[in-house]
């Protein structure tokens, strides 16, 4: 498989160009086993981006059709299903290269989306109120929390006592660990509301707040090294100009999450919403324009499929559901419609990416064995 960020998964073996999938692997009984070796965090990317398709359409003004949303979120899961269990199958039976992805440094960071792919997939489950949502969101936002604390603390540890880093290699996907408290936060208040009234409803509200916090100044410490990255040494090379698009998550999350907070408590939180998030997305639909024209640029020069176009679909699920949030709270149509734009940009990149995916799948190029 083409890692995410990264040519190749395996330290050692040979080159893979960049954005090309290796041969396909071996035949026969060791076929399985060897393309589990090359699946990595990243593909919990694509559970991210088909939840969110779900649960960002449940937040427009204008509804699309309720069963569409439940077939799509009913593929998330199962998509999470499938991969918990290829990914502990990989562990178990190639814990070397497991090692290997977190000794990467452009491969660590994936761990975030485990995360996210948790907390998105219990998150759309109770936005639409499928049968036990409530009790399916509970256990995933708990796990999903619990999972993105940890990546938050080790992956930056990882970065600063074993990763070997060149200046100039801050990439987009540093955002990933840091971004997933906040993927709970902007989650976590709809959930308070089945809580009892009183201290259990503040706590959990309060906990959100504090992840919110967390999440922003790191993405604050992070944000100027990616900038200054691109201004200093160009654009990121073709078949990663997609990735340009995660620096929309933390943006658009943190005004969903501020919007949920205020509809959660609205005395404690009042104004927050409107006063936050409408510089933010702002700021937002700046990057997105910017981002946009470097992978216009980056198609111009040949840039192909790989399991970086799914970076197009969960971030900009994020800005549907902060511009949905805004016109919520600031009574402006003008956001919803906002929403609604962007909606069909998440559907149509979903849409690419899921048919190119599923292709790569059946024709075994996507998870063929790295050559040797």
């Amino acid at each position: 498989m083409t890692a995410f960020p990264s040519p190749h998964l395996v330290p050692q073996d040979p080159p893979t160009p960049p954005g090309t999938a290796a041969p396909p692997g071996p035949a026969g009984s060791d076929a399985l086993p060897s393309r589990l070796r090359a699946l990595g965090p990243n593909w919990y990317a694509s559970v991210m981006g088909t939840a969110i398709v779900a649960g960002a359409g449940a937040a427009l003004p204008v509804h699309p059709p309720r069963p569409v949303l439940e077939a799509v979120w009913a593929l998330a899961a199962a998509l999470l299903a499938v991969l918990l269990v290829a990914r502990a199958g990989h562990w178990l039976r190639h814990p070397d290269q497991a090692r290997a992805h977190l000794r990467d440094p452009a491969v660590a960071p994936f761990y975030g989306c485990l995360a996210m792919a948790l907390l998105a997939v219990g998150g759309a489950a109770l936005a639409l109120r499928v049968p036990g949502s409530v009790g399916t969101d509970t256990g995933l936002w708990a796990a999903g929390t619990a999972v993105g604390l940890v990546a938050t603390v080790t992956v930056p540890y990882l970065m600063i006592t074993r990763h070997e880093l060149a200046p100039g290699s801050a990439s987009p996907v540093w955002l990933l660990p840091v971004v997933a408290p906040m993927v709970s936060a902007a989650l976590g208040p709809p959930l308070a509301a089945h809580l009892p009234a009183g201290q259990p409803r503040l706590t959990m509200l309060l906990g959100c707040y504090a992840l919110f916090g967390m999440s922003l100044l790191a993405t604050l410490l992070i944000l100027p090294l990616v900038f200054s990255r691109l201004v200093h040494h160009g654009p990121l090379p073709a078949p990663l100009t997609p990735l340009m698009f995660l620096v929309l998550g933390p943006l658009g999350q943190s005004t969903t999450a501020m919007g949920n907070l205020a509809d959660a408590a609205p005395g404690l939180f009042g104004a927050l919403p409107v006063l936050y998030g409408v510089p933010v997305l702002g700021f937002a639909l700046l990057w997105l324009a910017l981002s946009t024209a470097l992978v216009v640029r980056a198609a111009r020069r040949g840039m192909g499929f790989s399991m970086t176009w799914w970076a197009f679909t969960f971030p900009v699920g994020t800005c549907v559901t902060g511009a949905a949030a805004l016109g919520r709270h600031a009574g402006a149509d003008a956001f919803g419609w906002l929403a609604v734009g962007l909606y069909a940009v998440l559907v149509t990149a979903w849409l690419a990416a899921a048919v190119r995916t599923a292709c790569g799948l059946v024709s075994g190029a996507l998870l063929a064995a790295p050559r040797r």
